[in-house]
């Protein structure tokens, strides 16, 4: 496992790359190398061919269409592509399991962890093709997110500590390193490119010049990643709309590297101090 492993740090170093700053080349060489590299390993076949052409198709519909009706039908296809990848419903990819089952808290549910090669192609495809996504605003945007990371914490995790889902349980396991790489470059920043940086950007910029514009932004995305997370319970939705209305302010603040960074703060807030993920009752 360990030397299957190595293969996904090129595509870690793209996620990175795409992050930082332009240009994408670099990002785009170095996800090329990855999964390359993933398809000698034996993570990803030739099935995983296929939604990999369709979104090279959606790009060139939304980008290159002639028309409304291209670029319209575009979107609608990424956004079916990226859900199916999200959930997992598509074959071809062998995605490397490289934590548990382990109970990282005595009395929380077991926890698994994957490096995810499918879930993340959706953020990438928003990262290297949409033009409405703000990468950061100003030079403190990682700074913005981390505060507001933490404020949404406070909030988030007192509500599920009320809600009986977690309890106070300060940790820091050998697995943490691993986590906290995948937490930060392909679930933080993949869900905050899908969530913040293509879905609310969109409705702001519908909606932007009216009053609520912004707010009713923030609250779409806030309450389709609630509803995202629906496999953890109704509780684990609202805390988790409720991380998501955090997520849209830092976006709004500090662009994609501050909501990243706010998501991010919050997961590893909840990781190294509470149950994980949480409470087995």
């Amino acid at each position: 496992m360990s030397l299957t492993i190595f293969t996904c740090i090129p595509i870690f170093l793209a996620a990175l790359a795409l992050l930082t700053k332009p240009p994408r080349a670099l990002g785009l060489r170095l996800l090329v190398i990855g999964y390359l590299l993933a398809l000698l390993a034996g993570l990803i076949d030739w099935r995983a061919g296929i939604p990999l052409l369709l979104l090279i198709a959606t790009g060139y519909a939304v980008t290159k269409g002639p028309s409304r009706r291209w670029r319209v039908t575009g979107h609608l296809l990424f956004v079916a592509i990226a859900i199916a990848l999200g959930f997992h419903l598509l074959p071809g990819f062998h995605n490397l399991q490289v934590i548990g089952p382990a109970r990282l808290s005595a009395d929380a549910v077991p926890f698994t962890m994957f490096l995810n090669l499918d879930k993340p192609l959706g953020g990438f495809w928003v990262l290297l093709l949409w033009p409405a996504l703000c990468l950061h605003r100003g030079e403190w945007s990682w700074l913005r997110g981390l505060a507001v990371g933490m404020t949404t914490a406070v909030a988030c995790l007192g509500l599920a500590v009320a809600a009986e889902g977690v309890e106070f349980d300060p940790k820091w396991p050998d697995v943490a390193w691993i986590w906290a790489l995948n937490n930060l470059l392909l679930v933080a920043l993949t869900e905050e490119t899908l969530f913040r940086g293509y879905l609310q950007e969109a409705v702001h910029r519908q909606f932007g010049d009216r009053g609520y514009g912004e707010m009713l932004a923030i609250a779409v995305a806030a309450v389709l990643f609630g509803l995202a997370h629906a496999a953890g319970g109704a509780a684990y939705v609202l805390v988790a709309a409720l991380a998501g209305v955090g997520y849209g302010i830092a976006y709004r603040l500090g662009g994609l590297q501050g909501a990243v960074m706010a998501h991010f703060g919050l997961n590893l807030v909840h990781f190294s101090l509470f149950t994980y993920p949480m409470l087995a009752s």
